[in-house]
């Protein structure tokens, strides 16, 4: 039999509330025990809550919600309980003295809630990226994912690869039969096309979805002594990077996570690049380029406004200039200007960085948001690329139909892909 599963399921105590939530076939032994009778489904009741000698715990909100509809598709139990931790930890110690009931591990109920079939892989990590998401463009992906719009659309596919496979395989196995049309897969190619340039597009947009999801990165380049540290702290509110007149300072990358406009924004300080320095330094410098060529937009930053070096414009990422230390120059340089004393240019630069995210991640959220989609998507759009040749044998083009279908299977959870499930699940917390 299943283990009967407890946890808590809010956030760290103490708190105004906390909720106990209990997953399993013992669920009604529990309530049965801690309360004397099973509530009405769905439906909060104010009752006092036991232990097995009868003492009472604490009062509280008890809900039941019976299998198969439940989070879990298990009966599930939910506690309402004051949030102080002496009242928490004698209803869990109490719970965990119950036959057949263990606390669970971190991730156990969405866990659950798949193996029953509740929710597909998509719909889980659109769950986990929902909990942690702290931007509002993040939440928005998250929910959207979490709400099943992937799911949908894979099953879509999924279907439609069923019926082209069908079809082909009608044309193999079936030629000789009088009710089945001369070529019936002639038309096949033409499906199979739609498609691939369908879920070509979802990896065109899911670009944006990754990016959503990890961060629109901005790395900071420019000479020594430029002011990128002491921009990178005022725009961070906090002091992250040590600032000197000394040049060579900043050896190593800085990163400062920004929430601009609803975007996550990840600024990355870096050594100032010059000729010459030391073995250190000439390494900093090294990490600061790759890590600038790898980037959404590079912001350089110097005094002159001489814009940048060759090298960095060759690294084919999207520059903006920036002439630091306004404050210590003539009025009437062109440009946008920045100085650390000057808050009104801070906020100019802020608003421009904001507009370049938005460019970039805005519109309506994608489906893509994980490497391990885009790998699977990219795994059916070759599987689809192949299936389209036209002097492809049918036997061929079949079995290529049947490698996409299975990349999908991966991509929701139906096949193939218990070595993923732990990797995915253990990023939850304790209680979800």
């Amino acid at each position: 039999m299943t283990d009967t599963i407890f946890a808590l399921s809010s956030g760290s105590l103490p708190s105004g509330i906390a909720v106990a939530r209990v997953s399993g076939s013992a669920v009604r032994f529990v309530l049965e025990t801690t309360i004397g009778r099973l509530p009405e489904p769905r439906r909060a009741a104010l009752m006092t809550v036991r232990d097995a000698n009868g003492e009472a715990i604490d009062r509280g909100l008890v809900l039941f919600f019976p299998a198969p509809g439940s989070f879990t598709g298990e009966d599930v139990a939910e506690f309402h309980l004051h949030g102080g931790r002496a009242v928490v930890a004698a209803f869990l110690a109490f719970l965990g003295s119950l036959p057949e009931l263990r606390l669970a591990e971190a991730g156990e109920f969405t866990r659950r809630a798949f193996d029953n079939g509740q929710l597909d892989l998509t719909e889980a990590e659109g769950l986990a990226d929902l909990i942690a998401a702290e931007t509002e463009a993040q939440r928005r992906l998250a929910l959207r994912l979490a709400g099943g719009a992937f799911r949908a659309r894979a099953e879509d596919w999924r279907r439609r690869l069923i019926d082209l496979r069908a079809y082909v395989e009608a044309d193999l196995d079936f030629s000789d039969e009088e009710d089945v049309p001369d070529d019936v897969s002639g038309g096949v190619g033409i499906g199979i096309a739609a498609l691939r340039a369908e879920m070509e597009r979802e990896l065109t947009a899911g670009q944006r979805g990754e990016r959503i999801r990890d961060g629109f990165e901005v790395v900071v380049l420019g000479p020594p002594n430029a002011g990128k540290s002491s921009l990178v702290n005022v725009l961070a509110e906090r002091d992250v990077a040590i600032v000197t007149d000394i040049p060579g300072t900043t050896r190593d990358l800085l990163e400062v996570h920004l929430d601009l406009a609803g975007y996550a924004v990840t600024l990355v300080d870096t050594a100032g690049l010059r000729d010459g320095g030391d073995v250190i330094e000439a390494e900093g410098m090294r990490r600061g380029r790759a890590r600038a060529a790898a980037a959404d937009l590079i912001l350089w930053l110097d005094e002159e406004g001489d814009g940048p070096p060759e090298d960095v414009v060759g690294l084919g990422v999207k520059v903006l200039s920036i002439h630091a230390k306004i404050d210590l120059h003539s009025p009437g340089r062109e440009g946008l200007g920045v100085s650390v004393h000057d808050r009104t240019s801070i906020d100019r630069l802020l608003q421009r960085l904001a507009q370049e995210a938005a460019s970039r991640l805005g519109g309506e959220a994608p489906l893509v948001s994980r490497a391990r989609q885009r790998q699977c998507l990219d795994q059916a759009v070759a599987a689809l690329r192949d299936a389209e040749s036209r002097s492809l044998p049918k036997e061929i083009m079949a079995d290529r139909l049947r490698q996409a279908g299975e990349a999908l299977g991966r991509l929701t959870g139906r096949i193939d892909v218990e070595e993923v499930l732990g990797s995915i699940f253990s990023t939850f917390c304790i209680g979800k």
